[in-house]
Parts: C-alpha cells; structure tokens; sequence
C-alpha cells in the first residue's frame, strides 16, 4: 500500500528514513535466516507498485513478506498492512526515530526494526 504523507515535512522526514530502513531489514531478515530453517529468495515486483518481496520455504510451508511493508512499518506510527481497501494510507511518521537534532537515530531505529522481524518470524509457523 502507498503511503500519503499529511505534510511536507512529514514527506522530508520520510525520506530521511527509508532508505536506513531498508538497509536495516534486509540486513535483520537475513540475520533471522541464519538462524531459521526457512529458506527465502528475493523477487522484484511491479504490480501494484513497484517493490520487493522475499518468499520464505520451509518444506511444504511458504510465506510472503513485502519489504517495503515491513519498512513504513518501521517508519510510520501504526502502518496498516491489511485490510485497507484504498490503495494508499495517510500515515503519521514515527518521530521516535529522530533525534532532538532532527538526525536519524540509528539506534532506535535498528531497535525497532529488529523487533518487527524478531515478531514476523515468531508468527511463522513453528519448525518442525
């Protein structure tokens, strides 16, 4: 889903933070994968946007993950990942995740970007 920004500023702060973002979750799943036994391949996709998704196997079991989900979920305050039917969602940044300066705050956001993918994996299916 397409994030709306409310304000300009919102839009600037958003642009300091997704790209970290980003970086920061590929480098958390992969960390995840290393010590799963899921298994997971990267895809471009185009439709309805452009974007990726890591599919993650194991055996029988499959589960999509969209990144750049999982990124404005690091980013944004209360991200709604489902059940919208609008193609895009206002959305409120998490000031948490700046400093007093106005700086990234690195930590915070490695914080919580290792919480939502420890959360993802937690409700995979249990390994077998």
């Amino acid at each position: 889903m397409k994030p709306k920004f409310k304000t300009r500023f919102a839009w600037d702060q958003a642009q300091m933070l997704l790209q970290p973002a980003f970086i920061r979750v590929i480098d958390n799943l992969r960390e995840q994968l290393e010590d799963s036994s899921w298994t997971g391949e990267y895809e471009d996709i185009t439709d309805p946007y452009p974007g990726y998704v890591l599919h993650l196997t194991q055996g029988a079991a499959q589960h999509t993950i969209n990144l750049w989900d999982v990124c404005y979920e690091v980013c944004f305050v209360a991200y709604p990942t489902a059940a919208v039917t609008d193609d895009s969602c206002e959305v409120d940044i998490d000031t948490n995740l700046f400093e007093p300066s106005g700086a990234v705050d690195w930590q915070r956001l490695e914080a919580k970007t290792q919480s939502l993918i420890k959360q993802i994996f937690e409700q995979l299916p249990p390994t077998k």
